[in-house]
């Protein structure tokens, strides 16, 4: 039995580990253990160590030193991806991070069709890695950019697929667990000191076996989590690894796991269909199966409405789109296969069973792998949105992967949604009807007593209604604390089979104790569970914070996905929007009470901030919308208005706050600059910062603002632009004039006034204020002559449209260049380049997320050039203003520009939107780099 641990004990494990030889990483700080508190669900328990070994031997380590009697009643808790939705893997004691480290890919078999992987290899790095051998790991989850395998493997994960790919435990050859002996493989013969357990565990298993087969349904989405059925096969012998599938860590450690492999099937199709209701949709399923498709999911009106606010549906094939005021349920029906006219001849079938089902109104077939990618993109993205609804009520997972047999689907849901109903409660449906698996969400307010009470009541009621349908609760995101239910689910002589499988594997009850199985403490109860903190008070500026679900999006490890750059660099959670969403919460919590350990949580939150990168793809790409940037602002106007600043910080808010006056003297002060560069360098702690300082442009291309009175030329476009690249990139000015002279019109250089990004950015609110209001000032002017205003540094132009509407400060229309130029070409004839001519854009970070169009209208804009641009996708590249040039970043930059930029600018054809990267492209590969609208003016003969 686990026992409570003393802090003095804690604090003497860390030593004993090190001594032991663990080499992985052991932390105990504020952020760390508030990220490690959540997941995807409403509940919180905060651990007490984080540990994340390197290798299986450091798993071994752990356990050997744990199994000291000073140690011996410490909670052991195994976390993958953290995407559970029901406390999977929250727990006190040490939480054992896999994610971190162990996410290597050990072996690939393409002969027989597998592979090894250690647990914490997230599922689409597997299956990128192996794209190329013709193979891939079947279970497709919704969170494959961030799901571990190993979690994956705990809690039998499912998704789109299911009823030809199966779950994930009919996808698993093998395991390696860690022991305080060492590692037992399933893959080998059991050593000496591990076959008294697997005896006692086969006894347990054996006894309990045909019970457990008797109350478990036999469905697509089988029931699993210590399977007595399959580790003692019908012909004999024990399958021990098996009992783990499923188990949620409550049995051990996994350190390795073989997964099949199946072979990539070429030939896809997708038919998306709209339904006149919910109803005809789930009536449909039984019929389609006939077709035998790959998948058939489900969207409902609410879900279909939400997305349609947002604006994502309008991506739909326009017959597909719902009028005005129109609610429609879409079925996506995805059918996959070798051969092309097989494939067909399904899809063909399908469609004619869609022409005769009630309710069913217009189809559409896509065939394109890009479009079939981006129409179930839709699908997901709705799904994501419902986190998004407004208000202190929201929906919430925690009924919401029932399966029950399909021909059941129909009653089943009338049931379902008529209790909702009963209690008042909205909801948002989707699922894998094709299996019988639906996702419903209720609405409920976690922070209100009475709701907390309605979600244990509604389990109750639900768990009740999947029991009448033939069907089970559990049926795709594990159990977590629901576990609650398996007793009376199971029965009392199957549980006491399995409670004798966890005696075996964990005696003294220290796995992921209270889920599932135990022998000797309670089970976590629905509504007992502590409940993490679901809504701020009304106005607060950390309100985003309390919005994070725990989704983590932003877990992502594709290098070329903007999101999230310091995460990618680190793997390290604390370093992501939800691990600084976390850090907020409880540093909230702590302010409001103040704690007497605020200082230290301050000291921990200051630590994580530093490396946001404030790229702000939080803010874009984040289904909820966690704009870290912004809330690391409000904290910071709050600690700092109580403590002083940095000498760093002063220098570099003094430097935004002259940069009008340094640029006025900028003749007098180039010869020195590089001097004054090296020892400012020195003193803020920064390197490779700008040693060249713009002496200014032609009188003739500037425009000041006593020019502003007289009416332009036609063709006058005002070009703006902010301090950094007014002081330092003369040559993005050049090429901005150039471009858009080339191109016909007439660029003036409107004269620099700052934002107040670094002020606002530090959270000096009334410096930014200040700045903000004169620069409000200047641009209505400029506006007011009637030229466009264009904006031609992305993170200039980003913050004007995003802080400043947040900030209630009122601007004229600012234009993106490539946002101004496509829309003017679609009025207008462009000068054409000349043949051959070609352009490969890279993209600004902030500007990528925020401005997700803007790839297409740059490559608009080369093709009326008659210039095919390319436009690779491109993470962040590792400066983003200040944070580059710092010394204590340098690592996490160079690794940010190695995951995806140094391969991306080795042509001469590239080119680059911001200055950042333009900095770092030739600081780090030697490629002093030009802004596209430079590229344009030397296409068309206007430059160099």
């Amino acid at each position: 039995m686990t026992t409570p641990i003393d802090n003095d004990r804690f604090g003497r494990l860390p030593d004993a580990l090190r001594r032991a030889g663990f080499s992985g990483d052991i932390e105990n700080d504020s952020a760390m253990l508030a990220a490690m508190s959540t997941d995807s669900s409403v509940y919180q328990i905060r651990p007490d160590l984080v540990v994340a070994p390197r290798i299986a031997h450091d798993m071994v380590t752990l356990l050997s030193v744990m199994e000291t009697p000073e140690f011996r009643g410490v909670a052991i808790t195994g976390r993958g991806g953290g995407t559970g939705t029901n406390g999977q893997s929250l727990n006190h004691g040490v939480i054992v991070d896999l994610r971190r480290h162990m996410s290597r890919l050990i072996e690939l078999n393409a002969g027989e069709g597998w592979a090894d992987v250690e647990p914490g290899m997230v599922l689409d790095d597997l299956n990128e890695r192996i794209r190329s051998s013709g193979w891939f790991f079947a279970p497709e989850t919704s969170t494959s950019t961030r799901c571990t395998i190993g979690g994956m493997v705990s809690t039998d994960a499912s998704g789109k697929g299911s009823r030809v790919y199966g779950k994930t435990s009919d996808n698993i050859l093998g395991l390696d667990i860690a022991r305080p002996q060492g590692l037992l493989s399933s893959m080998a013969p059991p050593p000496q000191w591990a076959r008294g357990m697997l005896a006692e565990a086969e006894a347990a298993a054996r006894a309990g076996r045909q019970v457990f087969i008797e109350r478990t349904p036999k469905l697509n989405r089988r029931f699993t989590g210590y399977d007595l059925e399959r580790s003692c096969p019908e012909g004999g012998g024990f399958e021990w690894w098996r009992l783990f599938l499923g188990a949620e860590g409550t049995l051990g450690l996994i350190a390795r796991i073989r997964v099949r492999l199946r072979r990539i099937e070429p030939e896809k199709r997708l038919i998306v269909a709209g339904f006149d209701g919910l109803s005809n949709a789930l009536a449909a399923a039984p019929t389609l199966v006939a077709a035998d498709p790959t998948a058939v999911e489900v969207m409902d009106e609410t879900v279909q409405a939400i997305a349609d606010r947002a604006g994502i549906l309008a991506r739909l094939p326009a017959g597909l789109r719902a009028a005005a005021g129109e609610r429609v349920a879409y079925i996506f029906i995805e059918i996959n296969g070798a051969d092309a006219a097989q494939v067909d001849a399904r899809m063909r079938q399908c469609r004619g069973i869609l022409a005769t089902l009630p309710g069913a109104g217009a189809i559409h077939v896509a065939r394109d792998l890009s479009e079939i990618r981006e129409l179930w993109a839709i699908r997901s993205a709705g799904v994501g949105l419902l986190g998004k609804v407004d208000g202190p009520t929201r929906p919430i997972a925690f009924v919401e992967d029932t399966v029950v047999p399909p021909e059941n689907l129909p009653a089943f849901v009338d049931e379902f949604l008529a209790l909702l109903s009963r209690n008042g409660l909205g909801f948002g449906l989707y699922g894998h009807i094709d299996v019988g698996c639906l996702h419903i969400r209720p609405a409920l307010n976690i922070d209100r007593d009475d709701d907390r009470v309605r979600l244990a009541e509604i389990s109750d009621a639900v768990f009740a209604l999947t029991r009448k349908y033939g069907g089970i609760f559990w049926g795709e995101h594990g159990k977590g604390v629901r576990g609650a239910y398996l007793r009376d689910w199971i029965g009392s002589e199957a549980y006491c089979a399995l409670q004798g499988v966890k005696a075996a594997f964990d005696p003294t009850g220290r796995f992921n104790p209270g889920k599932l199985v135990s022998n000797d403490q309670p089970i976590m109860g629905i509504a007992s569970t502590p409940f993490r903190a679901f809504n701020a008070p009304e106005g607060d500026p950390l309100t985003k914070a309390f919005r994070c679900n725990g989704n983590a999006q932003c877990l992502s490890y594709a290098a070329a996905t903007p999101m999230c750059p310091s995460f990618k660099a680190s793997a390290d959670v604390r370093h992501s929007p939800k691990g600084r969403a976390d850090a907020l919460r409880d540093w909230h919590g702590a302010r409001s009470a103040n704690a007497p350990d605020l200082a230290e949580r301050e000291e921990s939150l200051l630590s994580v901030l530093d490396t946001c990168l404030g790229c702000k793809a939080c803010a874009s790409s984040c289904p909820v919308q966690v704009d870290i940037p912004s809330m690391r602002t409000a904290f910071y106007a709050d600690y700092f208005a109580r403590h002083p600043r940095s000498l760093a910080d002063r220098l570099a808010l003094a430097a935004e706050r002259i940069s009008p006056l340094t640029l006025r003297l900028a003749p007098v002060l180039a010869p020195v600059w590089p001097l004054m560069a090296k020892f400012g360098a020195r003193l803020i702690g920064s390197v490779d910062l700008p040693d060249g300082l713009t002496t200014g442009l032609p009188a003739a291309l500037r425009l000041t603002e006593s020019d502003l009175g007289q009416p332009p030329p036609d063709g006058t476009v005002i070009l703006v632009q902010d301090w950094f690249t007014a002081l330092f990139d003369r040559q993005a000015q050049q090429d901005a004039i150039a471009g858009f002279a080339a191109l016909g019109y007439r660029p003036r250089l409107l004269e620099m006034c700052p934002a107040g990004k670094a002020a606002h950015n530090a959270g000096d609110m009334q410096g930014f204020y200040r700045m903000a209001k004169r620069l409000a000032a200047l641009l209505d002017k400029a506006a007011a002559t009637g030229a466009p205003l264009v904006a031609f540094e992305p993170a200039f132009g980003m913050m004007l449209r995003q802080e400043y509407a947040r900030a209630g400060i009122e601007l004229p229309k600012v234009w993106a260049p490539q946002e101004f130029l496509a829309a003017e070409a679609k009025i207008r004839k462009f000068p054409q380049a000349q043949p051959g001519a070609a352009a490969k854009i890279l993209q600004h970070c902030t500007e990528a997320t925020a401005m997700p169009q803007a790839a297409g209208q740059w490559r608009e804009v080369f093709a009326a050039l008659g210039v095919e641009a390319e436009t690779p996708p491109t993470g962040c590249c590792g400066m983003a203003g200040f944070f580059g040039h710092q010394k204590r970043h340098q690592e996490v930059s160079t690794r940010l520009f190695d995951l995806s930029w140094r391969r991306e600018v080795d042509s001469d054809a590239v080119t680059v939107t911001g200055f950042s990267c333009r900095c770092q492209s030739k600081r780090l590969a030697g490629r002093p780099l030009r802004h596209p609208l430079g590229m344009i003016g030397r296409m068309l003969g206007q430059t160099e």
